[in-house]
């Protein structure tokens, strides 16, 4: 082979290799760009037990369902020995208590609910918000949206008897639905 073959044969070569790698390096771009879009970080405000607002955009967290702190002009109530309690405020404000000042990492899935809320799950370092509101009798696992992924939190909570699994409630998708019908 002279040196001239020998040169375009080393030259076919680095041109593929070369190639390959601005494939990758393009992909990789590209997936990267796409995991970023999907995740929104940042202080929060707590607007419910199961909704918080980042750089304002409101996230609510999927899979799950906390009593409402104010729906339609009511505020959802439970029953507490025989007294009457907020307990969509008592879930807003045991999120807020668990938030504190840190910072939220939330995954976004691709789809928004009916009220244009971006759906997600919230972690604080690596721990779930919405496995903490429903372990810790907060919050509800939401069996028609969750697919059972809160309900092993969920019994947890009833056993222990913790949260609002030590009061008389609704369900809070069961209480709107009430609300819905009375107006």
């Amino acid at each position: 082979m002279t040196s001239e073959k020998k040169w375009m044969s080393l030259m076919k070569k680095l041109s593929l290799t070369f190639s390959r790698l601005i494939i990758i390096f393009l992909f990789s771009i590209s997936f990267s760009y796409c995991d970023e879009k999907n995740i929104i970080e940042g202080k929060a405000i707590v607007v419910d037990g199961d909704t918080v607002k980042i750089k304002g955009e409101k996230i609510r967290f999927g899979g799950i369902d906390a009593p409402e702190s104010y729906y339609k002009g009511k505020k959802q109530t439970c029953i507490e020995n025989n007294k009457k309690v907020f307990c969509g405020q008592i879930s807003k404000n045991k999120l807020i208590e668990k938030i504190g000042n840190s910072y939220l990492n939330c995954k976004i899935e691709k789809n928004k609910d009916k009220y244009k809320r971006s759906i997600g799950e919230c972690f604080i370092k690596n721990e779930s918000l919405s496995v903490f509101m429903v372990r810790n009798g907060y919050a509800f696992n939401w069996p028609y949206y969750s697919e059972g992924k809160f309900a092993i939190d969920e019994k947890y909570a009833k056993m222990n008897k913790l949260g609002f699994w030590n009061m008389k409630f609704e369900y809070p998708w069961i209480w709107r639905e009430k609300i819905r019908k009375n107006k």
